[in-house]
């Protein structure tokens, strides 16, 4: 495999595993609130920090905000980590760390999206759009088993 199907591959799995790693925090799988290298360890202060980053949104809207996020990163990630529709995926993960990086400007300051590279992570996901293969992926296998040698399409 060619150094450019490596990146692509790397840039899935480090996205897809980004979601789903910062979803199991949310449910105390990385450990408790306050133990090292947690964030929230648990739903409740995930969705007070949603509230911190959306203030510009009823607070009753918070956790319905909260869950669908969290949907999104669950969705999103395993579609990465798998490379299933990949290209569309990429945008639309793209868009939503972008989201992600806008609300943390208006919650805390334009520093914590750039101290978290969540500005970086959205530039790389709509980055993964242009690679003609997506090698390792589900995206790559449906296409030779179909006999398709063609590369994706850019959506």
């Amino acid at each position: 495999m060619k150094l450019k199907g490596l990146i692509t591959v790397y840039l899935r799995l480090a996205l897809g595993f980004s979601f789903l790693s910062a979803v199991a925090d949310r449910f105390g799988i990385w450990g408790a609130p306050g133990e090292p290298n947690v964030s929230w360890g648990n739903i409740e202060n995930f969705m007070n920090y949603v509230g911190v980053l959306t203030p510009f949104i009823p607070e009753t809207l918070v956790p319905i905000v909260g869950w669908i996020a969290t949907g999104f990163e669950v969705i999103f990630g395993i579609l990465l980590i798998i490379g299933f529709k990949t290209r569309a995926i990429a945008v639309l993960t793209g868009a939503l760390l972008l989201i992600f990086a806008l609300c943390m400007t208006v919650g805390i300051g334009f520093k914590s999206p750039l101290d978290y590279s969540v500005f970086s992570a959205s530039a790389g996901a709509f980055l993964l759009v242009y690679f003609q293969k997506v090698p390792y992926s589900l995206d790559s296998l449906l296409m030779k088993n179909s006999g398709d040698t063609r590369t994706l399409p850019v959506e």
